[in-house]
């Protein structure tokens, strides 16, 4: 709710079809359902008090809409969202943070990876349109960190979390931002302290990636980075993909 105004404004301005947003941090009778409907999208979401959250608006029917990972219970941290729209269907996440390394929630980390790769082995058809997308809290390659010499070895660039999230993609998976733009160094975090974004020192930890299939269709995909320049933003700034229909 502190940042809905950016959101509405953003959904103006670049008049995006499906916006998938993480850490919505409300329970879902606050969600703010009334105001995304006037602005001409639908909602699926489901959040928790101060944390976590996730939710998918779209200006197409969804269908098929999955609250949580199929083997979560009601008390589960609310982390995964998924619908069919238009053909796609659509996987948004908030991966865990994972805390520090070795830690009991770097351990519950690993796992929800492990899962989340479980997930699309059972659910979905690699032959088909399937996007995953989201915060992953994982920057995957030196390129996408600022200083990968500091970072090596760090919660956020650690051998066993890039493992497990490269086990994610090895389902068939393929970055559309790095495809579009091997070489480009940008990033979609920067920390709030230390002047971090004046100085660039961030990483590229909110990924879209799809299917073959879908990654044929990708025209560009890019980083807008103008919104972490506004007032109160937030910390990670939008990822965008073109697709043709």
């Amino acid at each position: 709710n502190v940042r809905l105004e950016h959101v509405l404004h953003w959904l103006e301005s670049t008049e995006t079809d499906i916006l998938c947003l993480q850490e919505t941090k409300t329970v879902d009778e606050k969600f703010p359902v009334n105001p995304i409907n006037k602005a001409g999208y639908n909602a699926a979401f489901m959040g928790e008090k101060s944390y976590n959250g996730v939710a998918i608006l779209s200006k197409h029917e969804m269908k098929n809409v999955q609250k949580n990972m199929p083997d979560d219970d009601d008390e589960s941290p609310k982390r995964f969202i998924a619908a069919d729209i238009n053909g796609m269907h659509i996987v948004n996440t908030y991966v865990p943070n994972g805390n520090e390394l070795w830690s009991e929630k770097f351990s519950f980390k690993l796992d929800w990876l492990q899962r989340l790769r479980e997930y699309f082995d059972n659910r979905c058809n690699a032959g088909s349109d399937v996007l995953l997308c989201g915060d992953f809290n994982v920057a995957m390659d030196e390129i996408d960190v600022w200083d990968a010499q500091r970072w090596t070895g760090k919660l956020h660039f650690s051998i066993p979390e890039r493992a497990a999230m490269y086990h994610v993609k090895q389902w068939g998976m393929t970055d559309v931002f790095r495809k579009i733009n091997p070489d480009l160094q940008q990033f979609s975090w920067w920390d709030f302290r230390a002047n971090a974004f004046l100085k660039n020192q961030g990483l590229r930890i909110d990924y879209i990636w799809t299917s073959k299939s879908l990654a044929d269709k990708c025209e560009n995909c890019q980083i807008d980075i103008e919104p972490r320049g506004w007032e109160r933003p937030s910390d990670h700034t939008p990822v965008i993909a073109e697709f043709k229909t």
